[in-house]
């Protein structure tokens, strides 16, 4: 039966499809063998006659009919309107995800890389963002984008949609918070769910768009009044899709891990408890990562810079970990916060809050008196901070002879003065060795009691600032250096060179 046309008829995979079926039919990769062999799409008969199954073999014909229509869901074949099954790159077709514009218009980011492809409004009325198609490429726009004409919907990506209810001559539609979706939700009245005008609605799509309709849905929760305090955040976590609970899985987990430090954490850490290590950050920061502390020798000088050691409450393949991977980073709001982990470890356990134990990873370095590093030394670590400084305390206490914050933080006064004194060695080692200085003016923001922007104004960066930066970035080279010093694995971020006009600005 083999010729030319056809691919050898013994397929790879023969066993691994034996293992899985009673009555095996060949593998995807066979078939998608033949389809290249084939140089056309080929119908299911004439794809059975090639991979040796016939009509009266019924089980098996059946078999291959669901694999096909399977195999073109997953996006692997295409079926053209003569009911043929063919590759995407033989027909000039592209998979990828579908890319909102708030002007109507989209693109198709391909799948496989390369250009993305241009999708009229015409063509973005068919589908909404996030949508996975197959395209056709149709040729260029005007502007010389390659255009793309959806062929088929792989997978509805987007099945819910946060926006605000319309009422008008008993139509209703919700015009959906994402600008990258510019198609209203049509509503029918059994889907109201008793909302009323102008409130912000979570709607279940139940109906998608197509080419003939746009899409329709019920309201599943009615979020609030539009405008009422606090109703932006709650659009952006549903806009955004931002992960905001916990699973029961991760609950049971997380109550596995005792409340407070234990005597068995305490196993091959160095005892740090009676080091005068204190935190020193903003007045409205919730959870304290690093803590600092430096003393004068006889040549020189020691800084200790501890981090809360995450990791050994976060293990590879937790429930937590995976959780903490998907979401990535913490999410900041206006008095409100969405965590990477939950507030039992990023409020508590991972937070060195003062006058508790806590686990820490440290970065144990000797300073010269010119400000080099000599040598450093890292290891697990028990700390107790000192006490919580914020910014403005510590300027005042540097600044300010007769500043309460001396008299309130009468048992730091010393410590911060040391960390003051190593700080301007590195400066000076800092502006010696022409090291770039970006004075940048950031803002923040003030909120009044309803959550509404009352006004936005500079943050003045003062020495208690630069100070924490620069024992920071002393305790990042001493590190890369010690992982370059031992050929350890690791990422780089490699700036690209400034360009002459920006040196000169």
């Amino acid at each position: 039966m083999s010729n030319q046309n056809t691919p050898d008829l013994l397929d790879p995979h023969a066993t691994r499809e034996a293992a899985k079926y009673d009555n095996p039919i060949p593998s995807r990769e066979f078939i998608l063998d033949a389809l290249e062999t084939a140089q056309k799409p080929l119908r299911l008969f004439e794809l059975a006659e090639i991979l040796d199954i016939t009509e009266d073999d019924e089980e098996r014909y059946e078999a291959l009919s669901r694999r096909l229509k399977a195999m073109s869901r997953d996006g692997q074949l295409i079926r053209n309107r003569r009911g043929a099954f063919g590759l995407l790159q033989k027909m000039d077709l592209v998979k990828g995800r579908v890319l909102g514009h708030p002007d109507g218009f989209g693109f198709l980011v391909p799948e496989e890389g390369g250009k993305d492809l241009f999708l009229s409004e015409k063509e973005m009325q068919k589908v909404l963002h996030g949508d996975i198609v197959i395209a056709s490429i149709v040729g260029e726009d005007r502007r010389g984008r390659q255009e793309g004409t959806i062929v088929e919907v792989v997978e509805y990506c987007t099945t819910q949609v946060l926006g605000r209810l319309n009422l008008e001559d008993n139509m209703a539609w919700v015009r959906p918070n994402n600008n990258r979706i510019t198609q209203d939700v049509f509503i029918p009245q059994d889907g109201l769910m008793g909302a009323k005008e102008e409130q912000i609605v979570l709607v279940e799509i139940i109906h998608q768009p197509s080419k003939r309709s746009g899409p329709v849905g019920k309201i599943v929760d009615i979020v609030g009044d539009y405008m009422a305090p606090g109703m932006e955040i709650d659009s952006a976590i549903h806009a955004y899709g931002l992960p905001n609970t916990w699973s029961d899985e991760l609950l049971a987990e997380l109550a596995q891990i005792p409340d407070e430090v234990t005597e068995a954490d305490l196993e091959d850490r160095k005892d740090l408890r009676s080091l005068n290590l204190v935190t020193i950050d903003g007045s409205d920061t919730k959870d304290f990562d690093d803590a600092v502390f430096a003393k004068r020798r006889k040549n020189g000088w020691r800084l200790v810079v501890a981090i809360a050691d995450v990791a050994h409450y976060v293990k590879p393949g937790t429930e937590i970990d995976k959780e903490a991977y998907k979401r990535g980073n913490s999410v900041y709001f206006p008095q409100r916060v969405v965590p990477m982990l939950p507030a039992k470890l990023s409020d508590g356990l991972c937070s060195l809050n003062p006058h508790v134990d806590r686990l820490c990873m440290v970065a144990d370095l000797s300073i010269n008196e010119d400000g080099s590093l000599e040598r450093s030394q890292y290891y697990r670590a028990i700390m107790n901070s000192k006490a919580r400084l914020t910014y403005d305390q510590v300027n005042s206490i540097l600044t300010d002879a007769t500043s309460g914050y001396r008299e309130q933080f009468a048992e730091q006064v010393e410590d911060v003065e040391e960390l003051y004194a190593l700080y301007k060695v590195l400066q000076k080692a800092r502006e010696e060795r022409g090291a770039l200085e970006f004075d940048t003016t950031e803002t923040r923001i003030i909120f009044d009691d309803a959550r509404k922007i009352e006004a936005i104004v500079p943050v003045v960066r003062n020495d208690a600032h630069k100070l924490i930066e620069e024992c920071m970035l002393m305790a990042n080279v001493a590190t890369a250096r010690y992982l370059k010093w031992h050929k350890m694995p690791m990422v780089y971020r490699v700036h690209e060179s400034p360009t002459l006009e920006r040196l000169k600005t």
